[in-house]
């Protein structure tokens, strides 16, 4: 796992050095799976997904020297969206200029994919972003937590168990599993609010 720990700017100096195996590694694993996320949820199948990905790093690759990291501006966030947006657009752009085989509704269906407004654009992004920091945040939470009160929070929030039925299965009384619920609750969010600190 990459360590996740690494500042923004600390991460964006270190990308500048194309020789950085290790930086560049760190950044697929933290922004891969948001960015591939993002791809999919405009109508993008997987193997499209994947290789616009490898497109999306590839500028990346050739722009960030060019990076003014200024949060002012945008930030490292913002300048991520823009190019990954750029390449989701001319994805488009050349499948609408490209003769499809099949028939006009398989044709006329994929170019309803085309990318919405930037607005819309700019909340799916976020939401990925979101997602990510959430992702981050378990994966530093769930190994310091104790097995019996992880699985009273993940029963309850996110399996949708009550706590009566999460306490039955794991001998707690419902008290128990709302503390370990809260416990666990009040932890992520609290990494999820350091995480952003350090975006920043």
């Amino acid at each position: 796992m990459a360590d996740i720990k690494l500042t923004r700017a600390s991460l964006v100096f270190r990308l500048r050095d194309r020789s950085d195996d290790e930086a560049w590694k760190q950044f697929v694993d933290l922004y891969g799976p948001m960015i591939f996320r993002f791809l999919r949820s405009r109508g993008l199948q997987d193997a499209d997904a994947a290789d616009l990905l490898q497109e999306v790093l590839r500028r990346v690759g050739d722009s960030i020297g060019k990076l003014d990291y200024a949060k002012s501006k945008g930030g490292f966030r913002a300048w991520l969206f823009t190019i990954t947006r750029n390449c989701l657009n001319s994805f488009f752009e050349k499948r609408k200029r490209t003769k499809t085989t099949g028939n006009d509704s398989t044709h006329n269906a994929f170019l309803n994919q085309l990318p919405n407004d930037t607005e819309e654009l700019t909340e799916i992004w976020e939401k990925e972003y979101q997602r990510q920091l959430m992702s981050k945040a378990i994966a530093i939470v769930r190994p310091n937590t104790d097995s019996k009160t992880w699985a009273a929070f993940e029963m309850t929030a996110i399996n949708n168990m009550t706590a009566d039925e999460a306490g039955d299965a794991l001998e707690m009384t419902r008290g128990a599993v709302y503390v370990a619920r809260s416990r666990v609750t009040a932890r992520l969010r609290a990494e999820v609010e350091r995480l952003m600190e350090e975006e920043e």
